[in-house]
């Protein structure tokens, strides 16, 4: 079924020059110009009129975490809690309302210590307050730690006498474990908890994609697929629910069993999945104080988080990637970290100068210094910039870093000056994919009590654009495919309710994603 785009302003990303008309054959493009030569070409196209809508191609998710999104609509929210009370009572509402039986597990997410009165993380008997009867599991909302209930800690097996892992802390204190889990210490934790049922979780995954195609988005991501979760993909695959297209990023020790679950590396999408490459990450988050830099954190001398991979380990990496010829992704926030990656990734590229093809991506690259963007240029890299830290916790990053260093945080204009690709992601499910606040984000660089944090690092509607479309198909290796809206691309589409380039750049969050179309086909409508 051949569709006749128009009456709109379509943004093709191909240049600043808006097309007057689209037309489609089912899930390609097959024309881009105007209305009357395209009408020519395909007379029996069935019209669609944008009334005067914005079209642009379908956005791309550069960094998240499909299954962890899947997995928060099986858990309690406790975004926004500012109290142990409140805190106490959403999970208390959850437990009655889901009625989770005394001694099972209770999932809650989006903790934030920032937002509690003295800015600490809850005591163990405030833990313990929370929900005495279950084994409680708490994620914070960087994602990179956790608090356990004494019953969850007995269940995963952490006692007193269990040492911290290699890049991860257990807290202790003089009466013994004190319930919270940092870094390794947490994803090895959390491993250990148990899954839902097939029913819940392919519920959870559908909800899941509706999620990301409320906010225009037509690939996603699967931002660290370990070996626990091999069989959610197997129920995944074997279910053949997905709309999306969907990348794939194991560890590098799952790589070959999610290989022969999924297909080959470069052998494209099966049922809308394929193998992305390889994850690692070498640090934590800035808003946890875990994210290694080269500089103390403010107010405390000695202190300046730390690594989660050794030099080898990460050597390891590469090289397996080289040696496979793959992509591989890194997290990497702090700058001592990138400096680990940038020097690893320099030593493998003698070794297989492939990878400098292969276009490794630094995943987030918050507080990377200007000379260390100049050598991931140089060494073929890309950044995925988690832009939208300025509005969500750019007051604390002043607090942990001093306005000087955290004004540098996500320094895209640094990165267009250089010539350095990079893109924007919002790591759901730490944030909600909502492409155009990271785009007023990007623009506009304001925190939460109005501050610019780095109004030199403020970049143009376009460019923010571009992170979300074009760029973002280059990071994939697939800019013939998608990313723009031309001839013999895929036909994946974006409507809003306005044009981003045209209102104040203050109202750029309030346009409203109206249709999401993949491969011709409309996977959301809020309705025009």
């Amino acid at each position: 079924m051949k569709k006749l785009y128009h009456g709109g302003k379509i943004l093709t990303m191909e240049d600043r020059m808006p097309a007057e008309a689209v037309l489609t054959d089912g899930a390609k493009v097959i024309g881009v110009g105007k209305k009357e030569e395209l009408l020519r070409m395909a007379p029996d196209a069935e019209p669609v009129d944008l009334d005067g809508k914005t079209m642009l191609p379908g956005f791309i998710d550069a960094h998240s975490h499909f299954t962890q999104v899947a997995m928060g609509f099986l858990q309690v929210s406790l975004d926004g809690a500012g109290s142990v009370e409140e805190i106490h009572n959403r999970i208390l509402e959850f437990i009655q309302r889901e009625k989770i039986r005394p001694g099972s597990w209770v999932q809650a997410r989006d903790y934030d210590h920032n937002l509690l009165p003295d800015g600490k993380h809850l005591t163990v008997d405030e833990i313990e307050s929370l929900a005495p009867e279950h084994a409680l599991v708490i994620q914070h909302k960087s994602g990179h730690s956790g608090l356990m209930n004494r019953m969850a800690l007995r269940h995963v097996g952490i006692t007193t006498d269990t040492e911290s892992p290699e890049g991860g802390y257990i807290g202790k204190d003089t009466k013994g474990l004190t319930g919270y889990l940092e870094e390794n210490a947490y994803f090895d934790a959390a491993k250990k908890v148990p899954m839902p049922g097939p029913e819940e979780l392919l519920h959870a995954y559908e909800m899941a994609q509706e999620q990301y195609a409320s906010f225009g988005i037509t690939t996603i991501q699967e931002g660290m697929l370990v070996d626990e979760m091999l069989p959610l993909y197997q129920l995944l695959l074997n279910a053949r629910i997905l709309k999306l297209d969907l990348a794939v990023y194991p560890d590098k020790e799952t790589l070959a069993a999610a290989e022969q679950q999924i297909g080959m590396y470069g052998t494209g999408y099966h049922s809308h999945v394929r193998i992305g490459g390889i994850k690692i990450f070498l640090d934590g988050s800035p808003q946890g104080r875990t994210a290694w830099m080269t500089e103390p954190y403010q107010g405390d001398e000695d202190y300046r988080g730390y690594g989660t991979m050794t030099d080898m380990e990460v050597l390891d990496a590469l090289r397996e990637a080289g040696k496979r010829k793959v992509q591989i992704i890194a997290h990497c926030n702090g700058d001592a970290a990138a400096e680990q990656f940038l020097n690893c990734l320099e030593t493998a590229e003698q070794e297989y100068p492939v990878l400098r093809t292969l276009r490794p991506v630094i995943i987030h690259g918050q507080f990377m210094r200007p000379d260390q963007m100049l050598k991931a240029r140089d060494l073929g890299a890309v950044v995925s910039f988690f832009t939208a830290h300025t509005w969500y916790w750019g007051d604390v990053h002043v607090q942990n870093f001093g306005l000087e260093r955290a004004s540098r945080i996500s320094a895209a204009a640094s990165a267009l000056a250089c010539g350095l690709p990079f893109t924007f992601h919002q790591d759901a499910p730490v944030i909600l994919p909502d492409m155009l606040e990271t785009i007023w984000c990007a623009v506009n660089r304001r925190t939460k009590n109005g501050i610019i944090l780095g109004a030199d690092q403020r970049i143009s509607v376009w460019e923010a654009l571009k992170a979300v479309t074009v760029n973002a198909a280059y990071q994939y290796f697939e800019e013939d495919q998608k990313g723009s809206i031309a001839p013999g691309k895929r036909a994946d589409f974006v409507i809003l309710s306005e044009n981003p380039l045209e209102v104040p750049k203050d109202r750029i969050r309030k346009i409203r994603v109206l249709e999401t179309i993949k491969d011709g086909e409309s996977i959301f409508c809020q309705g025009h």
